[in-house]
């Protein structure tokens, strides 16, 4: 992997001399880790004309959180404790060891005291604004990153599917959410990709909802939404089931629009999409049944490194899909009183000759009373 990295590092050292820039200062957490192998607790990584340098506040340690570390990289443990390591980097970038005339760093992510701090250690330093260079060059994955989605998927289907086997009726949401999270780290994750999400009832189909001590009941919905991450690369699966009875006209009714609108979502994703044009795809279909007011503002979202990346899959999103770009879909609809559904994919884009988009995450979609 130590061969990745530096290419990494190369493409992002050609685009900063391509505009100008004699070195980048990256901390963006996710950023560093996708550029180094591993982002310990407070480090930041120089990219400039000479070496490239990680700053930490202590010494790496290849926990699975943090990650492990290219051992190509110079690594600079700051000796003073409480010291900023983008203020350690700012210094190195103005010293006569690498001159650099122009820092480009990453506004959207710095404070405004530690931009006044990068100011002060290196006064003479031109400091330029790098945008989300690193995020949009994270966008395309390659096929190792797309081979750890792959197993972060099938840990999430594993425990998914285990819970199902278990008996249900009279545990309480944060129960079930807790024994979903402990299964993830049992099969391998590194950890849950996010809070995991558990709705019964009336609370089923909400978006993102926080589980509660809410018993689970016959004939409730009871939906999911969990996600592991493996080699910090992270999934995302959500699934919606009947509780211990045969489904009501109305649950059945309004799953199989969901289905349908996610199904809708899922086929168009083919490399050259714009991105609103998969979200309409999906949306269209609810909105069409009256349901467009109380729709979530996206349709997906992208994956990787973080469980919320680019590209949007929203309205007025802008930009079209490229191959190897993983996503989610996730369409749902929530009737408040009674819940709702959800149902939530992980997919690679893949070109049609290749057999279309590659779904990840690959727990039945059907109806099940459990």
């Amino acid at each position: 992997m130590s061969d990745v990295y530096a290419a990494r590092r190369a493409v992002l050292r050609d685009r900063c001399a391509a505009a100008g820039n004699t070195a980048a200062l990256i901390t963006r957490p996710a950023n560093v880790r996708y550029l180094a192998g591993a982002s310990p607790a407070g480090a930041v990584l120089l990219v400039g004309t000479a070496d490239d340098v990680l700053f930490s506040p202590g010494a790496p340690t290849g926990e699975p959180d943090e990650g492990r570390l290219d051992e190509q990289l110079a690594v600079t443990v700051l000796a003073t404790p409480g010291a900023d390591p983008a203020v350690a980097a700012a210094d190195l970038a103005a010293s006569p060891a690498v001159l650099a005339e122009t820092l480009a760093v990453e506004e959207h992510h710095l404070t405004v005291a530690r931009h006044r701090a990068l100011r002060s250690v290196a006064p003479r330093l031109r400091l330029a604004d790098l945008g989300t260079a690193v995020e949009q060059q994270r966008l395309v994955k390659d096929e190792e990153e797309i081979a750890c989605l792959r197993i972060a998927a099938e840990i999430a289907d594993q425990a998914l599917g285990e819970l199902l086997e278990s008996i249900l009726v009279g545990r309480t949401e944060r129960h079930l959410a807790l024994e979903l999270e402990r299964r993830l780290v049992d099969h391998g994750a590194d950890g849950p990709a996010f809070p995991t999400s558990v709705g019964t009832g009336p609370n089923s189909g909400r978006s993102r909802h926080r589980p509660s001590d809410r018993r689970v009941e016959e004939g409730d919905f009871l939906s999911v939404c969990l996600g592991a991450a493996y080699r910090g690369y992270r999934c995302e699966i959500g699934r919606t089931f009947v509780i211990g009875t045969t489904p009501a006209d109305w649950q059945i009714e309004l799953y199989d629009l969901v289905f349908a609108a996610q199904r809708a979502g899922r086929e168009a994703l083919v490399p050259g999409a714009a991105y609103r044009d998969v979200d309409h795809a999906a949306r269209s279909v609810l909105d069409s049944a009256g349901h467009g007011e109380a729709l979530a503002p996206w349709t997906g979202h992208g994956v990787g490194l973080e469980i919320d990346e680019d590209p949007q899959l929203a309205p007025a999103a802008m930009g079209k899909l490229d191959a190897c770009v993983p996503v989610t879909v996730e369409p749902g609809v929530h009737l408040p009183g009674r819940g709702g559904v959800r149902i939530d994919d992980t997919l690679v884009v893949r070109p049609e000759a290749d057999g279309g988009p590659e779904l990840l995450t690959i727990t039945t979609k059907e109806l099940l009373a459990l």
